[in-house]
């Protein structure tokens, strides 16, 4: 009979297209990965890898039973999923991750409340960017995403995940304390008399954003730093070496020296979770996503305060 763990690495291996890949993803050893591999050909009786370089390469065999092992492991999704349903508690095991803002601003407080109400239900989370997030969810890698996008840059989203919107998060204009608008109330990009920028790398979703809002401003952003986590852009507008536009969930305290400004138009990301379809009679699901809600909801009064 074949084993659903050696068939998952099987299928990892085809996916990723490499044994250190496949071990990442499914947060084990490489080593772990060749042993899982070598036992299932112990079991077909078949060749399935072959030395290609410093790699492995996939037989045809291996091929052939990586896409029956897709279907198998999808089924044994939706039969986990149905017998939860049928027993309608919120146990087993769930699988969440979020990119680095929701991570902090909004999952201590989630994973205690779904602690307090499941405390039968295991719960692995990590940190993940939102392109990442998508593809493991896809895969039923993990359980839950919690992903963002930008309001004129809607995500796109594969056939076969649902999601549900938790929170619209506004961001504002980090300016130095001493900036000839620090005191304003509001503002729009055109007021600022230059445009000195600090974001987050090429290619991602708030620099891409910040580009499209600053050319609707009629300006064109002139980029001198740039760091993904919003703590250094913050300390690099405190040190005076440009501005940052900062969502409200994602600056926490400001530190000594900058000032936020609210923006109009007020420019938003949208948070919300994602799950496969298929999973979603699971009681756990729901239980997660009824928890992202509550706090997420309570958030919001916060967030409109800052």
């Amino acid at each position: 009979m074949l084993d659903l763990h050696r068939l998952k690495a099987l299928y990892a291996v085809a996916t990723y297209g490499s044994v250190g890949a496949a071990a990442e993803a499914l947060m084990v050893t490489p080593s772990a990965i060749s042993q899982q591999l070598a036992k299932l050909e112990k079991e077909t009786g078949a060749v399935l890898v072959e030395r290609n370089g410093r790699g492995v390469k996939l037989t045809d065999a291996a091929g052939l039973l990586a896409e029956h092992a897709e279907k198998i492991l999808a089924l044994v999704e939706t039969a986990e999923a149905d017998f939860e349903a049928l027993r309608g508690a919120v146990v087993g095991r769930l699988s969440i991750a979020a990119f680095p803002t929701a991570a902090r601003g909004i999952f201590p407080a989630a994973l205690k409340l779904l602690n307090e109400q499941h405390p039968d239900l295991g719960m692995l989370f990590w940190e993940r960017e939102p392109e990442r997030q998508i593809r493991e969810v896809t895969r039923g890698e993990i359980d839950l995403a919690v992903v963002q996008d930008w309001l004129n840059r809607p995500m796109a989203i594969p056939e076969g995940l649902s999601r549900a919107a938790l929170l619209d998060d506004v961001a504002d204009i980090a300016v130095p304390a001493d900036h000839p608008l620090a005191d304003r109330r509001e503002i729009s990009l055109s007021e600022l008399p230059d445009d000195r920028w600090i974001t987050s790398a090429p290619g991602t979703v708030c620099h891409d954003f910040l580009l499209f809002l600053v050319r609707s401003a009629g300006k064109e952003p002139d980029i001198v730093c740039m760091a993904d986590e919003y703590p250094t852009q913050l300390a690099l507008v405190a040190a005076g070496h440009g501005h940052a536009l900062i969502p409200r969930l994602g600056r926490g305290v400001l530190p000594e020296g900058v000032r936020a400004i609210p923006i109009l138009p007020r420019p938003t990301r949208r948070i919300y979770a994602l799950w496969r379809t298929d999973a979603a009679r699971r009681p756990a699901i729901r239980a997660a996503v009824d928890a992202l809600r509550t706090v997420c909801g309570q958030l919001e009064t916060t967030l409109e305060l800052v």
